[in-house]
């Protein structure tokens, strides 16, 4: 089995790389997000969220540095939405059994919502 920083690295990959098939198999069936611009709950809401919302307005991403404690992983990371700065981004992961149960995202929207 992964560990939990492992996990979440595929998780982060998967995004990067739009690889949807990738993305859902780092998340539990039952897996909770929430977020500055929403929540979903259970895997396929996960999935649907990220390529409905994330990357549609962020072309790429890129991680600056995670911390890991047992089995909470958070990443630091940055968003770059067209025509706009980078975003700061924290996102908060918890992983049992191989698989990201929890997901909580801070960041400060406004770049993305003025886009809108």
């Amino acid at each position: 089995m992964e560990s939990p920083v492992e996990v979440v690295k595929a998780y982060f990959d998967a995004w990067t790389t739009k690889d949807e098939a990738k993305l859902r198999g780092t998340l539990a069936p039952e897996v909770s997000f929430v977020g500055a611009l929403g929540t979903a709950e259970g895997a396929e809401a996960c999935v649907k969220g990220l390529v409905n919302g994330m990357w549609k307005v962020s072309p790429r991403m890129r991680v600056l540095h995670r911390f890991v404690d047992g089995p909470e992983v958070l990443t630091w990371f940055e968003i770059h939405p067209y025509d706009g700065a980078p975003t700061p981004v924290a996102n908060w992961c918890h992983v049992e059994n191989g698989r990201i149960t929890h997901i909580r995202v801070t960041f400060d929207p406004r770049s993305i919502l003025e886009k809108r």
